[in-house]
């Protein structure tokens, strides 16, 4: 059988490990959709190209590689923008195929034509398209380098229409590259050292999608020996085990006063696979006065960090804590300073029924889920104000265990939980999404159901775009324009796809619910009403 260029594609898809390919399908690829016929690849069908590109998106955060999805040319691709968009801020590898016109009717303002570099030059790390049969294969595996190597990110794939089917004389079985981690010396990193030791108020500030239970453990050994406290940068949580008593909190919207304090009044700060951003850093208001700042990460150009830098290590954060030298024990007023913060993270991640407003039912709902999920249970999530619940209440203990878009965008978290269910089968998968949210990518539940995955739906209902309501009333007092929402009846929604669905009119009556859900062994939905957002506006 002749070899063509979508054949050399998935030879090396498969070369690579890659376990999935997201998609939509069109008819500009469908020779890559034949050439994925007979390969062990799972061809993974979505309802909508921005959910296909989210469960690729969430694939690549659970499993440190690259994921890859697949739309067709024009409107496919403009969906599947929010995804590349969402991997390019949050630092997350994602190769990206894109269905092509062929080219003897480019440049003719033929059907569904765009500019692939035009559109996505300024959101990807690398924009492609496969012109030549004899090089696409190294074109592609060069994709998966730069999408995976230095500060990780999507690239864009095109894949013209006849190019796909064109024979190959000569294939190329291309290997991956080998990526040997970088490796420090003890006088390298003895600069780092000295400067942690004789900080009096430092602190770690961890990011990115590195984290493995290995180098999690290593900075918790060495954090809580010298007395050094841990933030996080925003949904990277999941970073650090929230048990360390080293452990107070993450940054960015919805932060505790611990962590504040812990990077606000910093003299020392070490990032560790992150660097000083505008969410984490309340856009340069909180921080950046410190004497002495450490940066440790793949990107060796520092593109997203602001503020000054005295040491840069370029590497993996879990090889760079590796070879550093073990640090003195932490002096009694750095370990008296780290205990307050941990006693203010403590006391803040506690729900407590004095509370009162919105943490009310903020403490029931993720205070049961709390209780009731086990350790390794993964959340995934949207945007939006539910969300704080989560990030406050929901503790974490392995890395790879939240997947949720650090650039704000809406609708990810049905769609994720697919991918999640997918990669870990044997894992409980929680989807948290709020009206708003679940609006954009709720489709995705045929997805869940045809592929056979299991995760318990959870839609927080206030009838409105709360966030955007938030914001009105704090500028625009007494005034909502634009942000009520009219909604349907979830839980018989969830029936329709096959999926138990469960309606919840009290926050006090979700925690037997959540629990028969986690016993069931099957999806669920629970519907959870809350008062509307505007009263008398919305049902």
């Amino acid at each position: 059988m002749t070899d063509t260029v979508a054949s050399t594609i998935v030879t090396h898809l498969e070369r690579r490990g890659v376990a999935r390919v997201y998609h939509v399908p069109g008819e500009s690829f469908l020779g890559l959709l034949d050439a994925l016929h007979d390969s062990p690849i799972r061809l993974v069908t979505a309802r909508q190209e921005g959910g296909a590109g989210f469960m690729a998106l969430a694939e690549a955060r659970l499993t440190g590689r690259a994921g890859v999805v697949a739309v067709t040319r024009g409107p496919g691709a403009a969906n599947a923008s929010i995804a590349i968009h969402t991997a390019y801020q949050d630092c997350t590898p994602l190769v990206v195929f894109v269905g092509l016109i062929s080219t003897h009717v480019r440049d003719l303002e033929s059907f569904q034509e765009f500019g692939l570099a035009a559109w996505f030059g300024s959101t990807a790390k690398a924009v492609f398209t496969l012109d030549h049969p004899e090089t696409a294969a190294e074109r592609v595996a060069r994709a998966f380098e730069i999408a995976e190597s230095g500060r990780p990110g999507p690239v864009v794939i095109g894949l013209p229409e006849e190019v796909l089917v064109a024979p190959v004389a000569r294939p190329r079985d291309l290997a991956p590259a080998e990526r040997p981690p970088a490796r420090y010396g003890d006088d390298a990193l003895a600069a780092a050292a000295r400067a942690l030791a004789a900080a009096e108020r430092p602190v770690f500030v961890v990011g990115g999608d590195s984290w493995d239970e290995a180098s999690a453990a290593r900075l918790r050994r060495i954090a809580e020996h010298a007395a050094i406290p841990v933030v996080s940068d925003f949904r990277s949580h999941d970073a650090f085990p929230h048990s360390s008593p080293a452990w107070v909190g993450s940054l960015g919207f919805g932060r505790n006063a611990g962590a504040a304090e812990a990077y606000g009044e910093a003299d020392l700060v070490c990032y560790l696979g992150t660097t000083r951003r505008d969410v984490l850093s309340d856009e340069y208001t909180l921080g950046g006065g410190e004497a002495t700042t450490i940066v440790v990460g793949d990107d060796a150009d520092l593109l997203a960090h602001e503020g000054q830098t005295t040491l840069h290590y370029v590497a993996p954060p879990g090889a760079w804590l590796d070879g550093l030298t073990e640090l003195a024990e932490g002096s009694p007023e750095r370990r008296a300073r780290l205990q307050r913060e941990r006693k203010a993270y403590v006391a803040w991640s506690t729900p407590a029924a004095s509370r009162v407003g919105e943490d009310v039912w903020r403490g029931e709902v993720f205070g049961a889920m709390q209780r009731l999920l086990p350790d390794d249970a993964i959340i995934t999530a949207g945007a939006g104000s539910y969300v704080i619940g989560a990030l406050r209440y929901l503790h974490h203990e392995r890395p790879r265990t939240f997947a949720g878009p650090r650039n704000g965008a809406m609708g990810m978290g049905v769609p994720a939980a697919v991918a999640a269910s997918l990669v870990h089968p044997d894992r409980t998968v929680v989807a948290l999404a709020g009206d708003g949210c679940f609006g954009m990518n709720g489709q995705e539940l045929a997805t869940l159901q045809a592929t056979g995955g299991r995760a318990i739906v959870v839609v927080i209902d206030n009838s409105g775009y709360g966030t955007i309501r938030s914001h009105q009333e704090r500028h625009f007092p007494g005034r909502p324009s634009g942000t009520v929402l009219t909604n349907p009846d979830y839980a018989m929604l969830a029936r329709a796809h096959g999926i138990p669905g469960h309606r919840v009119d009290d926050a006090a009556d979700f925690a037997p619910v959540f629990a028969r859900a986690l016993d069931s062994g099957s999806s669920a939905l629970i519907w959870l009403r809350l008062d509307p957002i505007v009263p008398g506006e919305a049902a």
